[in-house]
């Protein structure tokens, strides 16, 4: 079965403990920060559809990864969610814009 997508580190690993063999590549750094926005995007659908724990954690996983792949330390991620949240908010109120009137 074909697969052409990034998977975790220890995935070809368990595939071979299964008695299969995993064929695999090492993504140069544009393919990977490619593959990490298509990870995303599918765990993020992953997410939409059942909201679980588990796919919260793997969006969380991937966002790790790219922040890694990009250099920037997830803490400066947190920073400037943190600022964006003082200057305009969270979601924790749970407000929903139906419309703006003129």
């Amino acid at each position: 079965m074909r697969y052409d997508k990034l998977v975790r580190d220890k995935i070809p690993g368990i595939i071979e403990k299964d008695g299969k063999k995993a064929v695999t590549h090492v993504a140069t750094q544009e393919e990977y920060e490619k593959r990490l926005r298509e990870k995303l995007k599918e765990e993020a659908m992953e997410f939409y559809a059942s909201g679980g724990e588990e796919e919260l954690a793997d969006v969380l996983e991937v966002i790790h990864a790219i922040s890694a792949a990009k250099g920037v330390p997830f803490a400066k991620i947190e920073q400037i969610r943190k600022k964006k949240a003082d200057e305009r908010g969270s979601f924790s109120k749970k407000i929903v814009l139906d419309e703006v009137a003129p």
